[in-house]
């Protein structure tokens, strides 16, 4: 019986359509501002410039070289 109840509680969760809150991820850049997953900008780290793009990895927003120079119009 105790194990019955047990079941019937673990499963009212999932029945009723229990939402999980999904985190809202995004970079930020030197100055503080958002920049939103996807997004590439240039970035200068350490006298280099370079293109990074705000991606994830393992969970954690991060930023990944994706050209080894910056565009320019």
């Amino acid at each position: 019986m105790k194990q019955a109840v047990f079941i019937l509680i673990m499963l009212i969760p999932a029945a009723s359509g229990a939402q999980q809150k999904t985190a809202d991820c995004y970079c930020t850049d030197k100055s503080g501002a958002r920049i939103e997953l996807g997004e590439t900008i240039c970035m200068s780290v350490d006298g280099r410039q370079f293109m990074a793009q705000c991606q994830m990895s393992l969970n954690n927003p991060m930023w990944r070289e994706v050209s080894p120079a910056c565009l320019s119009s």
